[in-house]
C-alpha cells in the first residue's frame, strides 16, 4: 500500500479497515450517482430474474444461489433488489429506482464512468494490496492463502448512524474465515451452498463509521463489518469493488464468483449498493 502513510498502515493492519476522508472529489461522486440514474431508468429486468438481494444465509440460498440471473453476473451488469418491492406476479410496488439494492457485478467493466474511477491512479497503487449483516467477505470471495482481497468501498453521500453507515469489529480480521459460500456442481439446485456457520457476535463489539462524500474505507477481506437498515428519508448510495493480490494468491475453485471468457481472472469484483447496505456482493 505504497499510498498509505506508515502510521495509516499500521492502523489498517491493526484493525482491519481505514477511512480516507476525500478520496474523491464532489464533481467524481455526481458524475457516478448521474450515471447509475442513466442505468436505472434503462433498466429492462425480466419478471422471473427479479432477485431481492440479501445477506442472511437462506434466504440468500433461496432467492440468489438457485438464481442463473446471480450465479452468471460477474462478467455483466445485472440489478438486484431491496426486500418488499414486488407483488406476488413480479409488478414494481415503489418507483424502480427506489427498488435497487445493488447493481453488479461488471461495472468496473462495462461502463466508461465507473471503469474510469476503478482504474485510475488513485486506485492503481503499486502493493494497493437494506441492512447487511455482520459477515466477512472472504466468505464469499475467498482465496489461498488468505488476505489477499481487499475491499473499496467508496460514498458517493454522507454515510451517517442515520441513513446506514458501516460498521466494524476492529481487529476481527485476524481470526479466520467462520464460514464460506460455494458453488454447487453444475445442475445442482440451488446452485450454492454454505460451509460453516456465522458465529453469534455481541453488537456491543461493533464500531460505526460514519464518513463524508467521497470518502474511501479500506475494508480487509477478513474484518467482520455490517450496516443496519437505513429507516431515514436520505439515501446512501456507495461503489464498492475487490481488489486480488495476483502474485501467488489462488483465487478458490469453489468460489460462487468465477472467471468468464470475457472477463478472464484476476478480475475486479463490484457492485453499487443504493438505498443501504454494503458490499459483499454481495455485499
Amino acid at each position: 500500500m505504497a499510498c498509505l502513510s506508515p502510521s495509516q498502515l499500521q492502523k489498517f493492519q491493526e484493525d482491519g479497515f481505514l477511512v480516507l476522508e476525500g478520496f474523491l472529489s464532489a464533481d467524481e461522486c455526481e458524475a457516478m450517482q448521474q450515471r447509475i440514474g442513466e442505468i436505472v431508468a434503462e433498466m429492462d429486468v425480466p419478471l422471473h430474474c427479479r432477485t431481492e438481494f440479501s445477506t442472511q444465509e437462506e434466504e440468500q440460498l433461496r432467492a440468489q444461489g438457485s438464481a442463473d440471473y446471480f450465479l452468471t453476473s460477474g462478467d455483466k451488469i445485472r440489478f438486484f433488489f431491496e426486500k418488499g418491492v414486488f407483488d406476488k406476479q413480479g409488478n414494481f410496488l415503489v418507483p424502480p429506482e427506489k427498488s435497487i439494492n445493488k447493481i453488479g457485478h461488471a461495472l468496473h467493466a462495462h461502463d466508461p464512468i465507473f471503469r474510469c474511477v476503478t482504474h485510475s491512479p488513485k486506485v492503481q497503487q503499486p502493493h494497493f494490496g437494506g441492512e447487511v449483516t455482520p459477515h466477512q467477505d472472504a466468505s464469499f470471495l475467498y482465496t489461498e492463502p488468505l488476505g489477499r482481497v481487499l475491499g473499496l468501498w467508496i460514498a458517493l453521500e454522507d454515510a451517517t448512524l442515520e441513513n446506514s453507515c458501516l460498521w466494524f469489529i476492529p481487529g476481527s480480521h485476524t481470526g479466520g474465515v467462520s464460514r464460506r459460500m460455494v458453488r454447487a456442481p453444475a445442475g445442482s439446485a440451488p446452485g450454492t451452498s454454505f460451509l460453516g456457520s456465522e458465529p453469534t457476535r455481541d453488537n456491543s463489539l461493533f464500531v460505526p463509521t460514519p464518513v463524508l462524500r467521497g470518502a474511501l474505507v479500506l475494508i480487509h477481506g477478513e474484518v467482520v463489518h455490517k450496516s443496519e437498515q437505513n429507516f431515514s428519508d436520505r439515501s446512501r448510495q456507495a461503489y464498492t469493488f475487490h481488489l486480488m493480490e495476483a502474485a501467488g494468491t489462488v483465487w478458490s475453485p469453489d468460489n460462487w464468483l468465477q472467471p468468464t471468457p470475457e472477463l478472464p481472472f484476476p478480475p475486479l469484483y463490484t457492485e453499487r449498493p443504493s438505498q443501504g447496505g454494503d458490499t459483499s456482493a454481495l455485499r
